[in-house]
């Protein structure tokens, strides 16, 4: 029979200091990698940092076809001579 261990949970004080790396520009979404595939990283870490990951390219793509939409319109309309 095999045996599970149980994650450490994480503290407030953890998910305070994780909350605030990851609201650091650049820094955060590097160690959101860090966290997401590191082996040494406490499971419930790795799955919030892969599931805020998805959740960021869901938003990218989804701001990628909402600018691409307004700049066809605008260009569809005469681009930026129709406001003169």
């Amino acid at each position: 029979m095999e045996t599970q261990t149980q994650a450490q949970v994480l503290t407030l004080k953890d998910w305070m200091i994780t909350i605030l790396i990851t609201a650091i520009p650049l820094v955060g979404f590097i160690m959101l990698f860090v966290w997401a595939f590191g082996s040494n990283e406490n499971p419930n870490k790795s799955n919030w940092a892969k599931a805020t990951l998805i959740w960021t390219a869901i938003g990218m793509v989804l701001a990628f076809f909402l600018w691409g939409t307004i700049a066809a319109f605008i260009l569809a309309s005469g681009g930026a001579d129709s406001f003169n």
